[in-house]
């Protein structure tokens, strides 16, 4: 596998210069944003699928190994307080469980059976969204998730500067792939309008004052108006943008329960300005 193959381009980088070593470092880094930006189709044709499915009430799980299954771990992770994605509805599977994430668990990959007692276990159904066999990512032309998921993405990365260590350049395109396919998803969701977080769930101070910041940039009202409509609407900004534009509590969610809660066709649904430029 190419990602395994000793490249003579690197053959003498343990007496580089430090400079040229991380020159070639950097090359590799680039040549991952490449290889994920030739799949570009693969990834939309995967996002709009998995939008299909969580549209009710599917649920997204990753499931990986090594490198590929920590980085699915941080990318599934964040979307809690970043789109305030639903904790029942998010699933981390990690071979060689928990501890696998701060250390490596020899042989842990290779408990195929432990797998298959997971998905029984957590009764992993058509609707849900795994992100392993719904959506097959590798930077392995030829590997078996690519050959059985529905939407297979293959990385094309080659040679690592430092062969086989695959947490350089296919680990940097996976983290990308993974970073735009979620990211896809939230938007085409309606978690995201107007390029701000709408859905953002404030856990800590920093977050309390982004939403207000949000709130205040999307309906150009103080800080003041922006903090008392949070809190009438129990910290959602959706709700809490309704409110502002003249709706009661009960008006603004029910609108956004008929729209699936895609702000812009609340707006346009109630008449209110904010739903011109398209869907959100």
């Amino acid at each position: 596998m190419s990602t395994e193959r000793p490249s003579p381009r690197y053959s003498g980088i343990d007496v580089w210069d430090p400079s040229d070593i991380l020159d070639a470092i950097i090359e590799g880094q680039f040549a991952a944003v490449a290889a994920v930006r030739a799949v570009r189709p693969a990834i939309a044709r995967a996002a709009s699928a998995i939008e299909a499915r969580l549209r009710d009430s599917g649920r997204l799980i990753y499931a990986g190994a090594g490198t590929s299954g920590r980085l699915a771990v941080q990318d599934g992770a964040e979307l809690i307080p970043t789109f305030d994605w639903p904790p029942e509805r998010l699933l981390l599977l990690m071979a060689g469980g928990n501890e696998a994430l701060l250390k490596s668990i020899e042989g842990a990959e290779d408990e195929a059976e432990h797998a298959v007692r997971l998905v029984r276990k957590h009764n992993i159904h058509a609707n849900d969204v795994v992100i392993a066999v719904t959506v097959g990512i590798a930077n392995k032309r030829d590997t078996p998730i690519l050959e059985e998921a529905d939407h297979p993405i293959w990385l094309d990365t080659g040679s690592e500067p430092i062969a086989g260590s695959t947490r350089m350049n296919a680990g940097t395109s996976q983290r990308i792939t993974l970073n735009l396919l979620s990211s896809l998803v939230m938007i085409l969701l309606g978690r995201v309008y107007e390029g701000l977080m709408v859905d953002l769930k404030a856990v800590n101070e920093k977050l309390v004052q982004r939403s207000e910041n949000i709130l205040m940039r999307i309906t150009s009202r103080s800080r003041e108006d922006a903090r008392a409509a949070l809190k009438q609407a129990d910290g959602s900004i959706k709700v809490a943008v309704l409110l502002l534009h003249g709706c009661d509590l009960n008006e603004a969610t029910t609108a956004l329960n008929r729209t699936g809660g895609q702000l812009r066709r609340a707006l346009a649904l109630l008449g209110k300005p904010g739903s011109e430029s398209g869907e959100g």
